[in-house]
């Protein structure tokens, strides 16, 4: 730092009247670089692929990690992604939590991505997902619509806010367990964390949620909070999973829908709550 041209000790206070010059480091563009990662390719073709995404991988680079994310698995298998939101998110039209398991399209074509970002921006993809929610809901299905921001009091959560973006999530039983349900849902629109945080506002968190439901299961009682206990042992992660995806290809327009079972070890946990019930 100068200040009238001069070096000056950091500590210095300037005054008014005083032109103080700031040289900044040149902008390093970060690379993302191909690796080796195993990865479930469902679909690929010129302009997009369909990938299964396990979980505790994170979408794309991002502070804390640099490197073993979906991307760089991606760039090895198919050798190439859109450019749009490169370097770090090269091909992602739409993302999956770490913790959460299935189904994700990725564009290889910077066209492909356009249309495909179009289309989600109009609700014209279908994301369906399963999950096991703490708990017993009131209803067979029913439809949560309630805004998600930011928590105000912890930044790295989100939250039912008043001022949060319009948030909106389908959900149907199919199965009761004895202290929690299984459930289908559907996105109507795609916030950060929205499953989960819906799940939480009303009463029912995901299943193993180390955010919005940590230690959860010890808040039963009695046999229920026994089979509570067992059933977050035998998950061991969080029980949600992107299980159908459904679009218009977007060169051809044809129909394209795919599904992904229940991956280990949520397939077992689900055997053994039928089971116990």
């Amino acid at each position: 730092m100068l200040v009238d041209g001069a070096t000056v000790a950091k500590s210095r206070a300037v005054v008014p009247g005083e032109t103080v010059t700031v040289t900044l480091p040149p902008r390093t563009v970060p690379a993302v670089d191909p690796e080796p990662i195993p990865l479930h390719i469902r679909y690929e073709d010129q302009d997009l692929a369909v990938v299964e995404k396990p979980a505790g991988m994170v979408v794309h680079p991002a502070p804390g990690h640099d490197s073993g994310t979906l991307v760089n698995a991606l760039l090895h298998h198919l050798g190439g992604l859109s450019s749009v939101g490169a370097p770090l998110r090269p091909g992602i039209v739409h993302r999956l939590d770490r913790d959460t398991s299935g189904l994700l399209v990725v564009a290889r074509s910077d066209e492909a991505h356009r249309l495909l970002s179009a289309d989600l921006a109009r609700r014209r993809i279908l994301r369906g997902y399963l999950a096991a929610a703490w708990g017993k809901l009131g209803e067979d299905e029913g439809t949560v619509d309630l805004p998600i921001g930011r928590d105000p009091r912890d930044r790295k959560r989100m939250a039912v806010v008043p001022e949060g973006r319009r948030a909106v999530t389908h959900f149907r039983r199919l199965e009761r367990w004895t202290a929690a349900d299984f459930l289908a849902l559907r996105l109507e629109t795609g916030r950060t964390h929205q499953v989960r945080v819906h799940l939480r506002a009303i009463g029912h968190p995901v299943v193993g949620d180390p955010i919005y439901a940590a230690r959860w299961e010890k808040g039963f009682v009695g046999a229920g909070g026994r089979w509570a206990e067992a059933f977050a042992r035998r998950c061991d992660r969080m029980f949600l999973h992107a299980a159908r995806l459904v679009f218009r290809h977007p060169r051809s327009g044809e129909r394209m829908a795919f599904t992904s079972p229940l991956p280990e070890p949520l397939r077992s946990a689900a055997a053994w709550a039928r089971a116990g019930d």
